[in-house]
């Protein structure tokens, strides 16, 4: 465990201080915007699907290192996914942060598995999810604006 958490703490400074598709998505098709008004963490995700399948999706924004380095990943590991596949990780991510009993199989997320540290502090939990919230209203196309409150 302490492993996993080295390479949290590794993931969170990298993808917090160097973030990945941290740009609009010229072509993107829905953008969204997320408030987290406990950290003040701020992102707007852009996502241009074609058809079923995230042909690209990027952010800007700022927040925590938590909020960026989640987004960053997220970004990462959804990018030619299905919406249907990028909501079901969301669903694993979502048990592994919260720490629900049903936890995920850690070789499942990749790369999203160092989150886990995230459960032992549920202020943050907000944090780690709003890239993700906000990337569901996206796809879903059902609201311009998402709050973690």
């Amino acid at each position: 465990m302490s492993d996993l958490r080295e390479l949290y703490q590794e993931v969170i400074l990298d993808h917090g201080r160097r973030p990945r598709n941290h740009q609009l998505p010229e072509d993107a098709t829905r953008c969204v915007d997320g408030y987290n008004p406990l950290c003040g963490d701020r992102v707007k995700i852009g996502v241009t699907v074609d058809g079923e399948v995230i042909r690209n999706v990027g952010f800007e924004g700022d927040g925590c290192a938590i909020c960026m380095a989640s987004t960053s990943t997220m970004t990462e590991a959804v990018k030619g996914q299905t919406a249907s596949a990028a909501h079901a990780l969301f669903e694993k991510f979502h048990d592994l942060v919260t720490g629900a009993e049903e936890a995920p199989d850690l070789d499942e997320l990749g790369k999203l598995a160092v989150f886990a540290g995230v459960s032992d502090y549920p202020m943050r939990v907000k944090c780690a999810t709003l890239g993700w919230h906000t990337l569901e209203a996206a796809l879903s196309g059902d609201k311009d604006e998402v709050t973690t409150e």
